[in-house]
């Protein structure tokens, strides 16, 4: 199976992009670009201008923020897991750190690139807002997880 035909498959079990026909996502894997990372190589900074997203391809990666203590490992991310739109969509910095934790196989889908299909395809918005949501959803609970161990 040649690389993009494998792009193809991952990106077809990525929820976010469920909703595209096979023409669609072979255009999406053509335009992003095969990235490899090594163990502890950083995909993106915490800070950083936020010009790209990533799906997992293979491999682990750590979601990190830098605290004055140090950083804090807040989320592991694997195959067919989809890190940096946040920043993307918000035109902000990183709000965190990307490491590979393993060999790590990535594809990289740049700014515009991701806008456009957003706007195109109403379907991806709708998935992607949900699992922003979730997350969030997610993080609050943690947050009032620990500040409830704090009280006590």
């Amino acid at each position: 199976m040649s690389h993009l035909a494998t792009e193809v498959e991952v990106l077809r079990r990525v929820p976010l992009f469920q909703g595209l026909d096979p023409p669609k996502l072979k255009l999406l894997a053509f335009t992003a670009s095969a990235m490899r990372f090594r163990p502890q190589e950083v995909i993106f900074r915490q800070g950083s201008p936020s010009d790209s997203a990533y799906v997992i391809l293979a491999g682990e990666a750590a979601v990190e923020i830098d605290t004055p203590a140090g950083a804090i490992e807040i989320a592991r991310l694997g195959e067919t897991d989809f890190v940096g739109e946040i920043g993307v969509l918000a035109d902000v910095p990183r709000s965190a750190t990307v490491r590979a934790m393993s060999d790590l196989k990535t594809l990289r889908i740049g700014k515009e690139c991701l806008i456009e299909h957003l706007q195109h395809f109403p379907s991806m918005s709708l998935v992607m807002l949900r699992e922003i949501a979730m997350r969030l959803n997610r993080t609050t609970a943690e947050l009032a997880r620990q500040r409830a161990e704090a009280e006590s």
